[in-house]
């Protein structure tokens, strides 16, 4: 174990740190977008309108939250955030967390990852067995 940490350089060191701060610095866009959304909802949006916008988990509303969450396409802590902003001001939880699962996209991504690692058979062996319980 001492001979691995003879060839760690100062300039791996450095490099590491370089690469931590360029995706620090690609991060923090969508963790600045999606916390300045939660307090313009905090500070801008009445509970009548959100009620009425979200107030439900009917197929419109859910539909539109779902909408709302692929256009803001956040970070998950920031996503996190405008579902409890959402939530407070008097969505639906159901549609505030549709909301969320789409704006980080989660759903989506952990689906491809599972095919990829997995294989599609299996995606397809999950689907027929939820399907048919």
């Amino acid at each position: 174990m001492p001979h691995l940490l003879a060839f760690v350089t100062l300039a791996d060191i450095g490099d590491s740190a370089r690469e931590a701060f360029f995706m620090f610095w690609e991060t923090l866009w969508a963790l600045i977008l999606g916390f300045t959304l939660s307090g313009a909802i905090q500070a801008f949006v009445s509970k009548d309108d959100m009620q009425r916008v979200m107030g439900d988990h009917r197929a419109k509303a859910i539909a539109r939250a779902s909408g709302l969450g692929m256009v803001s396409s956040s970070c998950s802590y920031a996503a996190s955030a405008m579902a409890k902003s959402l939530f407070q001001k008097g969505a639906d939880f159901v549609a505030a967390m549709v909301f969320m699962f789409a704006s980080t996209n989660l759903v989506v991504e952990l689906g491809i990852v599972l095919v990829v690692l997995m294989g599609w058979q299996f995606a397809a062996r999950r689907s027929s067995s939820a399907a048919s319980s």
